[in-house]
């Protein structure tokens, strides 16, 4: 069995290591309907899931401004907590690559700006091969992603360094975080990238269109 240079394997939530589009698209059509207001296609909507509830709530409510846009970003989020994992799962080919991360007994962990009361209870809907080594939220710390913080942090509760570990993700912000704190970088096309990202200029180490993809990456 091929081993890995790397000794840890960080990945994004959203869009990376879980597919959450379709509860969150069916949380904001749900707060759209509820206000009269016709329902966003799926397609529209997927590109926007990384940018988190109030990207959301913006593409749905544009016109609305202050504490009523804020209401509608509640009852998004309430919405979408009821509703987290009723057709999320993990993208084709992650069980495979945290297979061999287990077969390697290496660590893994993951990065994202959702909050902890939010990614706690999707990931405990979830089955993975092994459990995750570290799990730093959007709340866990005063930093998020971009800066470096979040991603030393994770490398420092697994016992590694920045150079030991590679990240995934599939959004500008997770590449700059991974150059940020020194650590090389993989983004997932097949992630929430929108049709004008200009995805070559994030300057990431790889670009991968499958979740497997990866694990060619891995094992060099």
């Amino acid at each position: 069995m091929s081993k890995s240079n790397y000794k840890g394997i960080l990945f994004d939530l959203d869009g990376t290591l879980v597919d959450t589009a379709p509860d969150m698209a069916a949380a904001l059509n749900r707060v759209l309907t509820d206000n009269g207001r016709a329902e966003i296609a799926y397609d529209i909507i997927r590109p926007w899931v990384s940018h988190g509830g109030a990207a959301l709530v913006h593409l749905g409510f544009a016109d609305v401004e202050g504490t009523q846009k804020e209401a509608l970003r509640q009852a998004f989020l309430s919405n979408y907590q009821n509703n987290i994992a009723n057709k999320s799962c993990l993208f084709p080919g992650i069980k495979t690559i945290l297979n061999w991360v287990k077969a390697q007994n290496l660590q893994w962990g993951i990065v994202t700006n959702k909050p902890e009361w939010l990614s706690k209870p999707l990931l405990a809907e979830l089955e993975f091969p092994l459990p995750y080594s570290t799990l730093i939220c959007g709340d866990t710390l005063s930093e998020n992603k971009p800066h470096p913080l979040p991603m030393l942090s994770a490398c420092k509760e697994m016992g590694l360094k920045p150079s030991d570990c590679i990240y995934l993700g599939d959004a500008k912000r997770d590449i700059e975080a991974a150059q940020n704190a020194k650590m090389e970088s993989i983004v997932a096309n097949y992630g929430y990238i929108e049709k004008d990202d200009d995805v070559a200029s994030w300057n990431a180490d790889y670009r991968i269109d499958h979740a497997l993809d990866a694990l060619d990456i891995f094992k060099k």
